[in-house]
């Protein structure tokens, strides 16, 4: 025999079912799951707020800006020079890592760069001595000086330089911090500084 129960008596279709309603269960179902729903959305709508947010952001400030490598230039006296992160300014190659920030954001004394010399330098940077322990900055090469100590910076075989130029004299220097050339300006200062005397009787002087 059916059991027929009053519209809307929840309870007894329930225990018809074989399950048990607490009271006020029914009702908390609805409610729950429209609570459930409404925060879902909330939290979803939250979240696109806050890529939003973020995307406005990099648009406004701009996206980080990209470091570039270290790069050579060639300063005005037409040596090897190193180029700031303004791609302006050109500093000497023997001014980075010299303890001086040369550069106007200061780069040339990072310490990526200048934290194992000559190992952190740029390759451009850097030149080899005939002893291989010993190295210079590349803008010290064919400079006129003995920068190495054993004159490989400016004569071959270890080195190519051009000839002395209008402000060198040509001769055998015996005085050790010149190599192939001295300069003009110690020509007739009656102190011997060529070893065939050429920089007081034959050089013309500066």
């Amino acid at each position: 025999m059916n059991k027929i129960f009053p519209q809307g008596d929840t309870h007894g279709a329930a225990a018809a079912a074989g399950t048990k309603v607490l009271p006020g269960e029914a009702g908390c179902v609805a409610l729950c799951c429209s609570r459930r729903g409404a925060c879902l959305s909330a939290f979803v709508l939250l979240l696109l707020a806050a890529v939003a947010g973020l995307i406005a952001l990099v648009v406004i400030l701009g996206s980080p800006p990209h470091t570039p490598g270290a790069q050579a230039c060639v300063t005005l006296a037409n040596r090897t020079g190193f180029l700031c992160r303004d791609r302006r300014s050109c500093i000497p190659a023997s001014g980075v890592c010299d303890g001086v920030r040369t550069c106007p954001h200061g780069e040339d004394e990072d310490e990526a760069l200048c934290r194992d010399a000559p190992q952190s330098l740029p390759a451009f940077l850097v030149a080899r001595c005939g002893n291989p322990a010993s190295w210079i900055y590349s803008d010290q090469k064919c400079d006129g000086t003995n920068n190495c100590g054993d004159c490989s910076d400016e004569l071959s075989p270890v080195t190519t330089c051009p000839p002395c130029g209008p402000g060198w004299w040509r001769c055998a220097p015996v005085v050790f911090r010149y190599c192939g050339c001295i300069p003009r300006s110690l020509c007739r200062d009656r102190v011997q500084h060529c070893s065939d005397w050429s920089d007081e009787y034959l050089c013309p002087g500066p």
